[in-house]
């Protein structure tokens, strides 16, 4: 009953959205009309002042330039801005411990949609976490860092003159309470390539007496000097993310979720960034860590690009998955079940290669049989028409309970 059921779920996304555009949260892209900010109270943009500071320090230093203490005079020769380095581990500073935990891209509308977990320290954010999330690429990073050393910016004093504005390939913040056991899942959606995501966290200041939201309708914007500073301990987590091209056109799938569990939501999300896993009609919920008792299903998701239309007009597909049980260094074959078939038999009849509907793959096996043991799936994609074939694997771990 379970694996019909994700199926359906499967099924009746086929024709909507994938991952529905992240367009209220997207860049500061200067081409593209603002839309309205939200509406911060004084301790909220004082917050957000706070993380863009540590965020453009984080990002600043990557480029070789130190930000001067406040109130000092800036050097009398701007300095030389270095390359962004790309290839380097994660990298936290500061006092509140983030780390970034997991994540899975998925093709979207236009760009690669993105979600992804934090770990977080509740214990740290007792009040709730306010978070800034910047992501660049290397020429962004070297604009903005040419920006802010320009003599014109250094000395600037034409007030007529709007200041200058940077574009990255992601910019947003919000407040959230932090879920006990600290895993904070958002959204992003980038286009493919290779990019540094800074993230910074603190505890969320508390609203100064008297001071109500709508009261303070003027302080919008994240460049507006805040009416008090925000104090408190921050965290600054860099991250490498690698985008894959999904238009290529060649045979690939999306990440693999492993799922705790699928549920039907009876209407999309009014905010799709803080509910990064909901799917249309379909709210799949990561598996934390792969881990499963024997009386658990191992439930796997993920979608086909670039499949053929055979003579039918429709995808020929098979999926193939074999178990293999890890034994040390090595493996041994466990099991497989009957291969999955997408064709002109089991799709929709609406269904159109050339409309751009993606396939979706699942599986849905009850772990009862499977000794406790730490395993491998190979999941094999065959597109008949074309003859290609693509793989992947996930581990997941099978315990005595």
């Amino acid at each position: 009953m379970q694996a019909r059921r994700v199926l359906a779920l499967l099924i009746a996304i086929l024709f909507v959205s994938v991952a529905t555009p992240l367009v209220a949260q997207r860049n500061n892209d200067n081409n593209k009309p603002p839309s309205a900010p939200p509406q911060r109270s004084a301790q909220e943009q004082a917050d957000i002042q706070a993380l863009v500071q540590a965020v453009e320090v984080q990002l600043l230093s990557d480029v070789g330039i130190t930000v001067p203490p406040p109130g000092s005079q800036p050097p009398a020769t701007p300095p030389t801005a270095k390359p962004l380095t790309l290839g380097t581990p994660d990298k936290t500073s500061g006092d509140v411990p983030v780390t970034w935990d997991s994540n899975h891209f998925v093709k979207g509308q236009t760009d690669t949609y993105i979600p992804f977990t934090l770990q977080l320290d509740k214990a740290t954010l007792p009040s709730g976490a306010a978070i800034w999330v910047r992501i660049v690429n290397a020429e962004q990073a070297a604009a903005f860092a040419s920006m802010v050393t320009s003599p014109a910016r250094q000395g600037n004093n034409n007030k007529n003159q709007p200041p200058a504005r940077a574009t990255f390939a992601w910019d947003n913040g919000s407040f959230t309470d932090v879920p006990e056991g600290g895993k904070l899942q958002r959204a992003i959606q980038l286009r493919p390539g290779q990019y540094v995501a800074y993230i910074a966290v603190k505890e969320k200041s508390a609203a100064a007496a008297g001071n109500a939201r709508g009261s303070d309708r003027n302080r919008n914007d994240k460049n507006a000097p805040p009416a008090a500073a925000a104090p408190g301990k921050v965290g600054v987590l860099r991250h490498e993310i690698t985008v894959p091209d999904y238009a290529q056109g060649d045979l690939t799938t999306s990440s693999v979720i492993v799922a705790r569990s699928v549920e039907q939501v009876a209407a999309p999300p009014s905010d799709q960034e803080s509910n990064p896993y909901v799917f249309g009609p379909m709210r799949i919920v990561p598996s934390p860590d792969g881990k499963f008792g024997k009386s658990a299903e191992l439930s796997v998701i993920f979608w086909i690009y670039g499949a053929q239309a055979a003579a039918s007009g429709k995808p020929d597909v098979t999926i193939d998955y074999n178990f293999y049980q890890k034994m040390g260094d090595s493996e041994k074959y466990f099991n497989k079940t009957a291969p999955q078939q997408l064709n002109a038999q089991t799709l929709p009849p609406e269904f159109s290669v050339a409309a751009g509907h993606q396939l979706p793959g699942s599986l849905v096996v009850p772990l009862t049989s499977f000794p406790a043991a730490d395993y491998r799936l190979q999941i094999t994609v065959t597109d008949k028409a074309s003859g290609k074939s693509v793989m992947q694997s996930v581990n997941f771990t099978v315990l005595p309970v």
